[in-house]
């Protein structure tokens, strides 16, 4: 549905603009991510928390298993009246741990939220990066090849990702290079010259 009124509103916004003043450009936002350290340590960060909340579930049914055989072990000396109570806290700490494992690992659950907060700072700086570039070589449209808009053919002539890169002081050495066919005859992008075919990166 996301992707379907994207598309609908890049079309009107295209038929908006005249054809000669359109600018397209696209950057790999994933790989750009993968050379932050911003972005390195927020993923440590997550980690570390997941970790925590997994071995706090864990314990809690490590106890509930401990209290299971504790009450195999003696149920045949215990009173109707005892076994319900036992039977009772054996619930109640199973209910407390499948909550606790829905707060935390749930949907929009406390890992949900902390991964929200601490890819912040990093997604804010890509972001001014991107801005900041597309103003520069006054792009109309900036799109990503790391999102669900899916690109089915992307001229290396238009990746910005190393201006990108260039602009939060990242190494731009080893980029992954296009793996879609290039069609045989490709259309060129109005606003660039079609004599400039072995450019590689966008002016």
């Amino acid at each position: 549905m996301k992707k379907g009124l994207f598309f609908i509103l890049l079309c009107a916004v295209c038929l908006a603009i005249p054809a000669q003043a359109q600018k397209f450009g696209y950057v790999d936002s994933e790989f750009i991510l993968g050379k932050m350290p911003e972005y390195q340590k927020a993923l440590s960060e997550i980690d570390k928390f997941a970790d925590k909340w997994s071995k706090d579930i864990q314990d809690k049914y490590v106890e509930i298993e401990k209290l299971q055989k504790g009450y195999q072990a003696e149920e045949i000396l215990l009173t109707e009246d005892m076994k319900r109570d036992r039977q009772r806290v054996l619930s109640e700490k199973e209910r407390e741990a499948r909550e606790y494992n829905n707060k935390v690992f749930g949907y929009q659950g406390l890992l949900f939220e902390k991964k929200k907060e601490l890819m912040k700072a990093p997604m804010e700086l890509i972001n001014r990066a991107i801005e900041k570039v597309s103003l520069q070589k006054k792009l109309d449209f900036m799109f990503d090849k790391a999102s669900d808009f899916v690109m089915l053919y992307t001229n290396p002539r238009h990746d910005y990702t190393d201006y990108v890169m260039e602009e939060l002081g990242l190494d731009a050495a080893n980029k992954p290079k296009p793996t879609a066919a290039a069609p045989t005859t490709p259309t060129q992008p109005v606003g660039n010259s079609p004599d400039n075919k072995t450019t590689t990166k966008p002016k």
